[in-house]
């Protein structure tokens, strides 16, 4: 691909985001968004359903024309120009296939929307279905594809004119955890390449493994923005140690935390020291601990501690 021996430049913003406002009648899905991404990052749009993720989506791509606000693509411009858009790769949350033609039909379609032909779109067609595992079914038509497939098929379509920028919104949808792992992988081969990537999801582990940056958006508005450890660390709350004793102790109090019965649990910012205490305190007083469990905060966290309600609430 022409563009993964380029230069980099991690500070270059590739998409800069004001005040974009956009609303359905009395729905205002973006209330005042402001973002900057940069270049050859994945960048995690995290919410519930709901939250403006594909709103926003949409606007970046040129779908929509926001009410207010403006977006700049890698500094040429909003993306209401042809010329701009050439520069993105979008795969949409519901694939924008066409199941009466094969797979390789589907992405020569694409290739030739965006001005290839000859032997540069049968080279590129070739190489995207082979980076997708699709080359051994590329001559078969896409409503006979797995769910999975599709989505792989999606982003081969959106991957052909090789862009600097891929706009993936919620790609593990309703894909199996074989295609889930596959698209994981390209993703991260995506970025290795120097890609950037915006990729909206409402599954916090996704966000988690996959983003350097998280913005975290609900009803419109971007609430916060961060690596995923400076979010789960700015707000996500302390860990918590639960363990389950041996025995009900004598006195409760000569353990650390909160003692019910043979549960113990701690709150702590330092939970495996807070553990070494609980273990050192347990076997002074003659008490084995039977099982122990760490939970530590994650973007759920982050997202409760924000809302007061769960990433995965409508």
């Amino acid at each position: 691909m022409s563009s993964d021996a380029g230069m980099r430049y991690p500070d270059r913003a590739m998409i800069r985001i004001d005040s974009l406002r956009k609303a359905f009648g009395p729905l205002t899905a973006l209330d005042g968004v402001s973002l900057e991404i940069r270049e050859g990052e994945t960048f995690g749009l995290l919410g519930p359903n709901g939250a403006g993720k594909t709103t926003l989506v949409h606007c970046l791509g040129g779908v929509l024309v926001p009410d207010a606000g403006a977006v700049d693509i890698d500094g040429a411009g909003s993306p209401d120009d042809p010329a701009v858009r050439r520069r993105l790769g979008v795969a949409p949350q519901m694939p924008a296939l066409y199941g009466m033609l094969t797979g390789e039909e589907n992405v020569r379609f694409f290739g030739r929307l965006y001005g290839l032909s000859g032997a540069a779109l049968a080279e590129r067609t070739r190489e995207v279905l082979d980076r997708a595992g699709l080359l051994e079914r590329a001559r078969d038509r896409a409503d006979a594809y797995s769910g999975g497939m599709k989505r792989r098929l999606n982003l081969a379509c959106a991957l052909v004119h090789d862009p600097p920028i891929l706009l993936l919104d919620e790609p593990t949808v309703g894909v199996d955890p074989q295609s889930r792992l596959r698209l994981f992988e390209d993703v991260a081969r995506l970025k290795g390449a120097g890609r950037t990537v915006v990729y909206t999801t409402h599954a916090m582990e996704e966000a988690e493994r996959l983003c350097d940056r998280v913005a975290i958006l609900d009803r419109g508005r971007v609430l916060a923005l961060g690596t995923p450890e400076e979010l789960i660390e700015r707000h996500g709350g302390p860990s918590i140690v639960r363990a389950t004793l041996d025995r009900v102790p004598a006195d409760p109090s000569v353990l650390p935390g909160r003692v019910s019965g043979t549960s113990v649990q701690l709150e702590t910012e330092r939970p495996f020291e807070a553990l070494a205490r609980l273990a050192a305190a347990a076997e002074a007083a003659g008490i084995r601990l039977a099982r122990v469990r760490v939970d530590r905060p994650d973007l759920e966290a982050v997202f409760l501690a924000l809302t007061g309600r769960s990433l995965r609430d409508d």
